[in-house]
């Protein structure tokens, strides 16, 4: 146990949570404790009783009353030299606010019950506390490319908004059963959740249904090949949860070496083919200054299926939705 501290928010704290405030600097504390130490007016912010989940202004100043000491180094979980350096390597992009990570096929976002390797453990390889990088958006496991991140809790925050806004352009690329027909457009198809766990979907309801939640595609026929495939550029303008790949079954036109949304004819042809999608593009405004634009390589996955059916990445226009109809 330590002493009574007196500590002051710092400027790229702003609006954080008081929990996760705390948390950043005490990673062993739980949630439990933090509610009892706010409930009991141990916790408190420019000298007023507070509530863990209270937004913290720069320059607070936090009254922390004497915590648990930590865990001996040894119990912690860590990663290995191996897991850093790998979690290094998928740097796209990285500045002092920002880090955008070219994301892995089969690497989860975050964990589960059955799931221990996954980018949010990786992001260790940065440090802990406010060192350690913050999520703000989220990829599917089988979904490859782009994913950024904020490197303080007001870049974070100012990213995660800018999602939330619809501020925050996003570009995949997709390889398709069949030709769309016709070549572009929008998909507005409500979706709801249906099962559970790994059995989980979402499918397309009527937009009355109270388990609806608005969703909207557009899509952009890019190249094909003959009748059995086309390679699409799709541009989600909601981020419902598997939106792309339920969007495309509904068209009658699933992502090739989807697993769930698929029918006969695509498994067919998808063949031995991983998941057909992948966060090519993202644009979206730096919390500080101008704008990031990052492109993420196409993943091994994506270059099978692209070999498979004869793609070249230099058939795409820089921003093939710029040639599409008139939006509506």
């Amino acid at each position: 146990m330590g002493d009574v501290k007196i500590l002051t928010v710092g400027d790229g704290e702003d609006g954080v949570r008081l929990d996760r405030w705390l948390r950043r600097r005490w990673p062993h504390l739980g949630q439990t404790q933090i509610h009892k130490l706010a409930r009991g007016g141990q916790l408190r912010v420019d000298g007023g009783r507070v509530k863990a989940d209270t937004r913290l202004a720069a320059g607070a100043q936090v009254r922390v009353p004497p915590l648990p000491d930590a865990p001996p180094p040894e119990t912690r979980t860590g990663i290995s030299s191996r897991d850093a350096a790998f979690a290094r390597s998928l740097v796209l992009y990285e500045d002092e606010e920002v880090l955008v990570l070219n994301k892995p096929a089969g690497l989860a976002v975050q964990g589960g019950t059955k799931t221990t390797h996954h980018i949010d453990r990786l992001l260790s390889a940065w440090g802990e506390g406010l060192d350690r990088p913050r999520l703000v958006h989220r990829l599917d496991r089988d979904t490859s490319g782009a994913l950024v991140l904020g490197k303080s809790p007001n870049a974070a925050a100012r990213l995660a908004g800018a999602f939330a806004k619809r501020r925050a352009q996003k570009t995949y690329w997709a390889i398709v059963e069949g030709n769309p027909r016709p070549v572009d457009g929008m998909i507005e198809a409500p979706l709801a959740k249906t099962g559970v766990g790994d059995r989980e979907l979402v499918t397309p309801v009527d937009p009355k249904d109270p388990r609806a939640q608005p969703a909207l595609t557009e899509f952009v026929t890019v190249s094909r090949a003959g009748p059995r495939a086309a390679w699409l550029a799709l541009r989600p303008h909601t981020g419902r949860t598997h939106q792309l790949r339920a969007h495309m079954l509904a068209l009658g036109h699933p992502i090739l070496g989807d697993p769930k949304y698929n029918t006969a004819a695509s498994m067919e042809t998808s063949g031995a083919l991983k998941l057909q999608l992948h966060a090519r593009r993202l644009t979206l405004p730096h919390p500080s200054r101008g704008l990031i634009d990052i492109e993420a390589p196409l993943s091994p996955e994506m270059k099978a299926g692209f070999t498979r059916f004869g793609f070249d990445i230099h058939e795409a226009d820089d921003d093939p939705f710029q040639r599409a109809r008139p939006r509506r």
